[in-house]
């Protein structure tokens, strides 16, 4: 027979680099149910962690704690919609990172003193200039572009 481990919130928060508080909010919205001791102290099994894991790997690819709760619990119907989406998000991205290695490969050798007036660098925003709504990148709410005349 297979025993399993039990786990502290303590202990899974230290396995994975996360504060305890992180765990304690996914239980809150529905992400995680550890069982409880008699103290009511949360115990994790090796599924729990499992699942932990599984949040931690689909929060670092880009899915929101929605998404992942559709993931997790949806439906076939609801869980392939969310996948999908997440799919067109991650080809997008992975796109514009492309995009972003070539433009910083050729500027580690490019010999033009200001950076943004070499054609061919320029080459690599050319789509923000001709359509800068379609192709700009989503950088959430709080984040705005400015100009530094100091730099």
């Amino acid at each position: 027979m297979k025993s399993t481990v039990i786990w502290t919130i303590g202990e899974v928060a230290e396995r994975f680099g996360l504060a305890t508080h992180v765990l304690r909010h996914w239980e809150d919205v529905g992400l995680i149910a550890p069982d409880r001791d008699s103290a009511g102290r949360r115990r994790y099994r090796d599924a729990d962690v499992t699942r932990v894991a599984v949040i931690i790997r689909s929060k670092a690819a880009g899915m929101s704690l929605d998404q992942i709760h559709v993931l997790l619990a949806g439906q076939t119907d609801e869980r392939r919609e969310v996948l999908t989406a997440h799919l067109d998000d991650l080809e997008r991205r992975m796109a514009e990172m492309a995009r972003s290695r070539e433009m910083t490969l050729h500027a580690l050798e490019c010999r033009a003193h200001d950076i943004a007036t070499c054609p061919n660098f320029a080459a690599g925003v050319a789509d923000l200039l001709e359509n800068p709504t379609d192709t700009r990148p989503d950088f959430g709410s709080g984040h705005t572009i400015t100009e530094d005349a100091s730099r």
